[in-house]
Order: structure tokens, then C-alpha cells, then sequence
């Protein structure tokens, strides 16, 4: 007994801390549910059926266009399936931000409960349910014949989560911005339509001339669709990404956005 070491402070405290957000976010997470989707009918499995719905009626609408890119051999449903669903995650975790604050704000009374918390718990809900709705209509499409397996499956998970931890991280400075001026809030939905079609979710870069592709290269949300099209696709192994370079800017992105949080909630008023 004389010799057993007591746990170090500093990890016991920063353990401790991580349990208690860890509780924190699944309650919010769960109350996210509830609120959005309700308990009667169906309840929580509408978070599956929408965005499921969505990417249906998209990649048909693009498979009625046309077989693909003239000398590929990308086939044009599972193509515009993981597009738009993957380009679903972002869009989701950018536009709900600009309303999370104000429709949580009585929960910040909770000293444990942060504005960190609250986009955390509604970026992760999208990622859960447009990543489930995504295998449950890319299995049904190999199942059927209209896909064939994912190549690379564990790089189109990192290029998820890559794209998720971008949004996310764009997501504390839109909410930033909201709190300080509401006409930002106007901005938010249309520059998500404008970056829809230069996002790389319905091309690849190899199709783009130059100059127009070294442009494309160099924006993140570009490299990641071309990480989710090379995930998707194993006959297409695209030099234009970097995870890296990815990750850099998610992280600056990341310390950016807390920062400003951190600015917010000094000057936030509850009442």
C-alpha cells in the first residue's frame, strides 16, 4: 500500500473532463433527436429516410442523363450516390449551425453544457445518419448490379470524416457570425449552392483543363471529393489530393473556430 503511486492529477482531471463531455453530448444528441424528428410514426429513423430519399432522387436524375464521362469506366449512379450524400454531410453541419445557438440557448445556463457542445452534438448527428443512409443505398446498388464494391473503402471513411471535421470546424465561425450579425445568416444557404457545383461531388479533377484544375487543387473541399471518388473508385487513383494539406486546414480551421466561441461566449447574453 506504502508504494502505490496515486493517479497524476492532471490526468485524472483531463479524464474526468472527457467523461462528463462524453455524457454531455450524447444527452444533446439524443435531445437533437426528439426535437427534430419527434417520437411518433417512424420518430428517429426519418434521420435515415431523408437524406436516403434525396440521394435517390439525385443519382437517378444523373443517371437519366447520360452513362458517365466519355472514356471512363466510372459508372454515373454510385458516382452521383456518393457525391451528393457526402456533399449532404457538409451542406447539413454548415446551414444547421447558423440556427444552433438560438435554439439551444436555455441549455448554456448548464455550466457543463458549451456552444462547442451544441455544434459538436449536431455535426455528429449528421455524419451518423448521411454516412448510414450512404451504405445503406451503396449496398443496395451493389446488390443490384448498378455499383460495384467500394475499392478503397478505408480511405472514403477518412475522406468522410476529413469532410466532416472541415464542416465542423467551418461551422464555429458561421455561428460566430450569426450571433454577430443575422444578415450573415443570409449568406450561408446560398454560398452552400454555389460551392454544390465547384465542390468536385459531381466531376473528377482529371476532367477539368488547366488552368482551371491547378485553381481547384489548391481548395480543400476539392482534394476531399477527389479522396472520396478515389475511396469509391479503384480504378481511379487521383494525384490531386493531399491529407496533409487536409488536415492542416482542418486544424486551423479548428483553432480559428474555438477561438471565436471562446470571444462569443463572454459577450453572449442568456437572458
Amino acid at each position: 500500500m506504502l508504494n502505490a503511486r496515486p493517479k497524476p492529477r492532471f490526468r485524472s482531471k483531463t479524464l474526468d473532463g472527457l467523461d462528463v463531455q462524453r455524457h454531455v453530448i450524447g444527452a444533446l444528441l439524443i435531445r437533437e433527436l426528439h426535437t427534430r424528428y419527434g417520437r411518433d410514426n417512424i420518430g428517429s429513423m426519418w434521420m435515415f429516410l431523408e437524406p436516403l430519399l434525396l440521394a435517390v432522387a439525385v443519382a437517378f436524375l444523373h443517371a437519366s442523363s447520360g452513362k458517365g464521362h466519355p472514356g471512363s469506366d466510372i459508372r454515373i449512379i454510385p458516382f452521383a450516390l456518393t457525391g451528393y450524400t457526402v456533399f449532404m454531410i457538409f451542406r447539413s453541419i454548415v446551414t444547421r449551425s447558423e440556427s444552433a445557438l438560438e435554439a439551444n440557448r436555455p441549455l448554456l445556463f448548464h455550466r457543463m453544457v458549451t456552444i462547442f457542445d451544441l455544434l459538436f452534438s449536431r455535426a455528429l448527428l449528421e455524419l451518423i445518419a448521411t454516412s448510414g443512409a450512404l451504405a445503406i443505398l451503396f449496398s443496395l446498388a451493389v446488390a443490384t448490379g448498378l455499383a460495384e464494391p467500394v475499392g478503397r473503402p478505408l480511405r472514403l471513411m477518412a475522406a468522410i470524416v476529413l469532410l466532416a471535421w472541415f464542416a465542423f470546424a467551418l461551422s464555429m465561425g458561421i455561428a460566430a457570425g450569426v450571433h454577430i450579425s443575422k444578415a450573415f445568416s443570409k449568406f450561408v444557404h446560398p454560398a452552400t449552392y454555389i460551392a454544390m457545383p465547384l465542390s468536385g461531388a459531381f466531376f473528377l479533377l482529371e476532367w477539368i483543363p488547366l488552368p482551371y484544375r491547378e485553381w481547384l487543387s489548391w481548395s480543400p473541399l476539392n482534394q476531399i471529393f477527389e479522396m472520396v471518388h478515389s475511396g469509391v473508385f479503384k480504378s481511379y487513383d487521383s494525384p490531386y489530393f493531399d491529407p496533409l494539406y487536409i488536415i492542416g486546414w482542418c486544424m486551423a480551421l479548428t483553432v480559428f473556430g474555438c477561438l471565436l466561441l471562446r470571444v462569443l461566449r463572454r459577450h453572449l447574453h442568456l437572458s
